[in-house]
Protein backbone atom coordinates (compact mmCIF):
# COMPACT_ATOMS: atom_id res chain seq x y z
CA UNK A 1 0.00 0.00 0.00
CA UNK A 2 1.23 3.48 -0.85
CA UNK A 3 1.95 5.86 2.00
CA UNK A 4 -1.15 8.12 2.06
CA UNK A 5 0.97 11.01 3.36
CA UNK A 6 3.23 10.92 0.28
CA UNK A 7 2.42 13.19 -2.70
CA UNK A 8 1.74 11.59 -6.08
CA UNK A 9 2.06 12.97 -9.62
CA UNK A 10 -0.02 12.10 -12.71
CA UNK A 11 0.92 13.43 -16.16
CA UNK A 12 -0.84 13.48 -19.53
CA UNK A 13 -4.06 11.77 -18.48
CA UNK A 14 -7.06 11.91 -20.81
CA UNK A 15 -9.60 13.97 -18.90
CA UNK A 16 -13.23 15.01 -19.22
CA UNK A 17 -14.25 17.50 -16.55
CA UNK A 18 -17.47 19.52 -16.37
CA UNK A 19 -20.31 20.65 -14.14
CA UNK A 20 -24.10 21.03 -14.29
CA UNK A 21 -27.14 22.18 -12.34
CA UNK A 22 -28.96 19.28 -10.68
CA UNK A 23 -32.52 18.01 -11.13
CA UNK A 24 -33.02 17.80 -7.34
CA UNK A 25 -31.18 20.65 -5.55
CA UNK A 26 -32.51 19.58 -2.14
CA UNK A 27 -31.10 16.05 -2.55
CA UNK A 28 -27.74 17.56 -3.48
CA UNK A 29 -27.76 19.84 -0.43
CA UNK A 30 -28.47 16.87 1.82
CA UNK A 31 -25.18 15.26 0.78
CA UNK A 32 -23.03 18.16 2.03
CA UNK A 33 -21.83 17.56 5.62
CA UNK A 34 -22.05 20.06 8.49
CA UNK A 35 -19.24 22.59 8.30
CA UNK A 36 -19.50 23.04 4.52
CA UNK A 37 -22.06 24.91 2.41
CA UNK A 38 -23.11 24.19 -1.19
CA UNK A 39 -23.29 26.98 -3.72
CA UNK A 40 -26.73 28.58 -4.09
CA UNK A 41 -27.16 26.94 -7.51
CA UNK A 42 -26.15 23.50 -6.08
CA UNK A 43 -23.63 22.94 -8.88
CA UNK A 44 -22.43 19.33 -9.30
CA UNK A 45 -19.11 18.43 -10.96
CA UNK A 46 -17.83 15.28 -12.66
CA UNK A 47 -14.25 14.36 -13.53
CA UNK A 48 -13.56 11.24 -15.61
CA UNK A 49 -9.98 10.46 -16.54
CA UNK A 50 -7.79 7.65 -17.83
CA UNK A 51 -4.08 7.05 -17.18
CA UNK A 52 -3.05 4.65 -19.92
CA UNK A 53 0.50 3.77 -18.87
CA UNK A 54 2.33 3.30 -15.58
CA UNK A 55 5.06 5.72 -16.75
CA UNK A 56 2.52 8.55 -16.42
CA UNK A 57 2.43 8.33 -12.61
CA UNK A 58 4.87 8.49 -9.72
CA UNK A 59 3.47 5.36 -8.09
CA UNK A 60 -0.15 4.67 -9.03
CA UNK A 61 0.44 2.73 -12.25
CA UNK A 62 -2.14 2.74 -15.05
CA UNK A 63 -5.79 3.19 -13.99
CA UNK A 64 -9.08 4.92 -14.72
CA UNK A 65 -11.04 7.09 -12.32
CA UNK A 66 -14.29 9.03 -11.98
CA UNK A 67 -15.19 11.34 -9.15
CA UNK A 68 -18.31 13.40 -8.55
CA UNK A 69 -18.92 16.12 -6.06
CA UNK A 70 -20.69 19.29 -5.07
CA UNK A 71 -19.25 22.79 -5.49
CA UNK A 72 -18.96 24.72 -2.23
CA UNK A 73 -19.34 28.27 -1.02
CA UNK A 74 -16.65 30.19 0.84
CA UNK A 75 -13.80 27.67 0.57
CA UNK A 76 -12.27 28.47 -2.81
CA UNK A 77 -8.99 27.01 -4.05
CA UNK A 78 -5.91 29.28 -3.93
CA UNK A 79 -6.35 32.18 -6.33
CA UNK A 80 -10.10 32.33 -5.75
CA UNK A 81 -11.01 31.24 -9.28
CA UNK A 82 -12.21 27.70 -8.55
CA UNK A 83 -14.72 26.83 -5.81
CA UNK A 84 -13.88 24.13 -3.33
CA UNK A 85 -15.62 20.80 -3.79
CA UNK A 86 -17.02 18.02 -1.58
CA UNK A 87 -16.30 14.56 -3.02
CA UNK A 88 -19.40 12.37 -2.90
CA UNK A 89 -18.32 9.47 -5.15
CA UNK A 90 -14.85 8.20 -6.13
CA UNK A 91 -14.78 5.29 -8.60
CA UNK A 92 -11.31 3.86 -9.33
CA UNK A 93 -10.20 0.79 -11.28
CA UNK A 94 -6.95 0.36 -9.32
CA UNK A 95 -6.87 -1.20 -5.87
CA UNK A 96 -3.67 0.73 -5.15
CA UNK A 97 -5.38 4.03 -5.96
CA UNK A 98 -8.47 3.10 -3.95
CA UNK A 99 -6.44 2.26 -0.86
CA UNK A 100 -4.41 5.47 -1.16
CA UNK A 101 -7.54 7.62 -1.60
CA UNK A 102 -9.54 5.82 1.11
CA UNK A 103 -6.77 6.53 3.62
CA UNK A 104 -7.30 10.21 2.78
CA UNK A 105 -11.04 9.94 3.38
CA UNK A 106 -12.27 9.62 -0.21
CA UNK A 107 -15.60 7.71 -0.65
CA UNK A 108 -14.01 5.00 -2.82
CA UNK A 109 -15.68 2.21 -4.78
CA UNK A 110 -14.32 -0.17 -7.43
CA UNK A 111 -15.28 0.55 -11.01
CA UNK A 112 -14.01 1.52 -14.44
CA UNK A 113 -14.16 4.48 -16.79
CA UNK A 114 -13.77 4.30 -20.56
CA UNK A 115 -13.57 6.80 -23.42
CA UNK A 116 -14.55 6.09 -27.02
CA UNK A 117 -13.44 8.79 -29.47
CA UNK A 118 -14.79 8.63 -33.03
CA UNK A 119 -13.76 11.70 -34.97
CA UNK A 120 -15.32 14.61 -33.11
CA UNK A 121 -17.65 12.41 -31.05
CA UNK A 122 -16.49 11.45 -27.55
CA UNK A 123 -18.43 9.00 -25.40
CA UNK A 124 -17.43 8.52 -21.76
CA UNK A 125 -18.87 5.87 -19.47
CA UNK A 126 -18.36 4.92 -15.83
CA UNK A 127 -19.40 1.48 -14.60
CA UNK A 128 -19.59 -0.20 -11.19
CA UNK A 129 -19.80 -3.99 -10.87
CA UNK A 130 -19.96 -4.20 -14.68
CA UNK A 131 -23.10 -2.05 -14.84
CA UNK A 132 -22.96 1.34 -16.63
CA UNK A 133 -23.75 4.12 -14.18
CA UNK A 134 -22.97 7.44 -15.92
CA UNK A 135 -22.64 8.18 -19.63
CA UNK A 136 -21.77 11.45 -21.35
CA UNK A 137 -21.61 12.37 -25.03
CA UNK A 138 -19.49 15.30 -26.18
CA UNK A 139 -18.31 17.01 -29.34
CA UNK A 140 -14.58 17.73 -29.18
CA UNK A 141 -12.05 19.50 -31.39
CA UNK A 142 -8.26 19.71 -31.44
CA UNK A 143 -5.80 20.88 -28.82
CA UNK A 144 -4.40 24.32 -29.50
CA UNK A 145 -2.06 26.65 -27.65
CA UNK A 146 -4.36 27.40 -24.69
CA UNK A 147 -3.18 26.13 -21.31
CA UNK A 148 -5.45 25.91 -18.26
CA UNK A 149 -3.63 25.84 -14.94
CA UNK A 150 -4.18 26.57 -11.28
CA UNK A 151 -5.44 24.72 -8.22
CA UNK A 152 -8.44 22.76 -7.01
CA UNK A 153 -9.48 22.28 -3.42
CA UNK A 154 -11.35 19.11 -2.46
CA UNK A 155 -12.79 18.01 0.87
CA UNK A 156 -13.14 14.51 2.31
CA UNK A 157 -14.07 13.13 5.72
CA UNK A 158 -11.80 10.94 7.85
CA UNK A 159 -12.11 9.91 11.51
CA UNK A 160 -14.95 12.38 12.02
CA UNK A 161 -12.96 15.34 10.65
CA UNK A 162 -13.19 17.30 7.42
CA UNK A 163 -9.94 17.10 5.46
CA UNK A 164 -8.95 19.80 2.96
CA UNK A 165 -6.49 19.14 0.12
CA UNK A 166 -5.22 21.46 -2.62
CA UNK A 167 -4.38 19.97 -6.03
CA UNK A 168 -2.26 21.81 -8.62
CA UNK A 169 -3.06 21.10 -12.29
CA UNK A 170 -2.01 21.91 -15.86
CA UNK A 171 -4.28 20.91 -18.76
CA UNK A 172 -4.41 21.39 -22.54
CA UNK A 173 -8.11 21.69 -23.46
CA UNK A 174 -9.50 21.08 -26.93
CA UNK A 175 -11.59 23.54 -28.91
CA UNK A 176 -14.35 23.50 -29.81
CA UNK A 177 -15.99 21.56 -26.98
CA UNK A 178 -19.65 20.83 -26.26
CA UNK A 179 -21.48 18.54 -23.84
CA UNK A 180 -24.36 16.98 -25.81
CA UNK A 181 -25.91 14.73 -23.14
CA UNK A 182 -25.37 13.37 -19.63
CA UNK A 183 -27.20 10.21 -18.54
CA UNK A 184 -27.51 8.70 -15.07
CA UNK A 185 -28.46 5.14 -15.96
CA UNK A 186 -29.41 3.54 -12.62
CA UNK A 187 -32.31 5.29 -10.82
CA UNK A 188 -31.94 2.89 -7.90
CA UNK A 189 -28.31 3.82 -7.21
CA UNK A 190 -27.57 6.57 -4.64
CA UNK A 191 -25.53 8.53 -7.20
CA UNK A 192 -28.78 9.22 -9.07
CA UNK A 193 -29.39 12.08 -6.60
CA UNK A 194 -26.74 14.05 -8.53
CA UNK A 195 -28.36 13.71 -11.97
CA UNK A 196 -28.58 16.89 -14.09
CA UNK A 197 -31.67 18.96 -14.64
CA UNK A 198 -33.63 18.72 -17.89
CA UNK A 199 -32.94 20.73 -19.98
CA UNK A 200 -29.23 20.28 -19.35
CA UNK A 201 -27.52 23.35 -17.89
CA UNK A 202 -23.71 23.13 -18.05
CA UNK A 203 -21.48 25.33 -15.90
CA UNK A 204 -17.85 24.86 -16.94
CA UNK A 205 -16.38 22.04 -18.99
CA UNK A 206 -13.49 20.72 -21.03
CA UNK A 207 -11.86 17.68 -22.55
CA UNK A 208 -8.08 17.39 -22.58
CA UNK A 209 -5.97 14.55 -24.00
CA UNK A 210 -3.11 15.85 -21.79
CA UNK A 211 -3.98 16.82 -18.23
CA UNK A 212 -1.46 16.67 -15.38
CA UNK A 213 -1.96 17.12 -11.64
CA UNK A 214 -0.60 16.21 -8.22
CA UNK A 215 -2.05 14.71 -5.07
CA UNK A 216 -0.62 16.91 -2.30
CA UNK A 217 1.55 15.54 0.46
CA UNK A 218 0.15 17.68 3.26
CA UNK A 219 -3.51 17.50 4.32
CA UNK A 220 -5.14 19.98 6.66
CA UNK A 221 -8.07 19.57 9.03
CA UNK A 222 -10.91 21.97 8.25
CA UNK A 223 -12.31 23.49 11.47
CA UNK A 224 -15.96 22.66 12.14
CA UNK A 225 -18.24 23.84 14.93
CA UNK A 226 -19.96 20.81 16.51
CA UNK A 227 -19.44 17.08 16.08
CA UNK A 228 -19.26 15.40 12.70
CA UNK A 229 -21.50 12.52 11.74
CA UNK A 230 -19.83 9.10 11.22
CA UNK A 231 -18.54 8.35 7.75
CA UNK A 232 -21.12 6.57 5.60
CA UNK A 233 -20.40 3.29 3.71
CA UNK A 234 -18.35 3.27 0.53
CA UNK A 235 -21.37 3.37 -1.80
CA UNK A 236 -22.49 6.78 -0.55
CA UNK A 237 -23.25 9.15 -3.36
CA UNK A 238 -22.00 11.77 -3.64
CA UNK A 239 -12.95 28.02 -12.95
CA UNK A 240 -12.49 30.77 -14.09
CA UNK A 241 -12.51 29.82 -17.53
CA UNK A 242 -16.17 28.89 -17.25
CA UNK A 243 -17.15 32.20 -18.77
CA UNK A 244 -15.13 31.40 -21.88
CA UNK A 245 -16.41 27.82 -22.06
CA UNK A 246 -12.99 26.46 -21.15
CA UNK A 247 -12.03 24.44 -18.09
CA UNK A 248 -11.09 25.49 -14.65
CA UNK A 249 -9.14 22.43 -13.63
CA UNK A 250 -8.08 18.80 -13.63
Amino acid sequence: MLDPAAPQLVVNSRTLYFSWLPADPDAVSALVPPGLSPRPDRQVFLNQYIVEDETQTSGFGAYSLTYLGISLLGVDAPGGLNPGGWWTTYVASSRRVREYAAARGAPVVAGRTRFDLDGEELLSETEIDGTPLIRARCRVGETGHVISSGHHRYFTRRDGQLISSVYPFVAEPVAPFEIESVEFLQPGHPVYALRPANPLSIGFGYYSPRSSFAYPGGLSVHPVVGAMEPTRPLHQVPASLARSGLPSGS
